[in-house]
């Protein structure tokens, strides 16, 4: 990959990747599958072409988590890495904390806040009941 590249993985390493040129934006996602799947309050993600993302080490195991979402993470330690979209099939969803640099994407915005913890603080960042549009 010749442009800025992204890399990141999971936890153990037996998964590896990098992306590049990301769509702007990093929505924090409040959902209850993405809450379950992490065991966190919500889980900030980034949106890459899929033509713009590279296995560079081992690939993501797949759970089918409804109808049109599956979610991609390491069969060796359960880190938490992709999610896809039957509506979107263009692109693919990464999680931010399995990049190298997460810091290097700061939220832009909230989704999915109808099932925000009533404990998570407001910090004024947009914020979509549901999905955002993808533009």
């Amino acid at each position: 990959m010749s442009e800025t590249t992204h890399e990141g993985g999971c936890l153990c390493g037996a998964i590896r990747y990098c992306v590049r040129a990301p769509h702007p934006g990093v929505a924090v996602c409040h959902c209850s599958m993405c809450r379950r799947q992490s065991g966190a309050a919500s889980v900030p993600w980034i949106s890459v072409p899929v033509k713009n993302i590279e296995f560079t080490v081992g690939y993501t195991s797949i759970f089918k988590s409804s109808e049109k979402g599956e979610r991609g993470f390491c069969k060796v330690c359960g880190t938490f890495l992709t999610f896809a979209h039957a509506d979107w099939p263009d692109d693919l969803d990464v999680t931010v904390g399995s990049l190298d640099r997460p810091e290097d994407f700061a939220p832009t915005h909230h989704i999915w806040t109808s099932t925000r913890l009533h404990w998570v603080p407001d910090d004024g960042l947009p914020a979509y009941p549901e999905t955002k549009s993808k533009e």
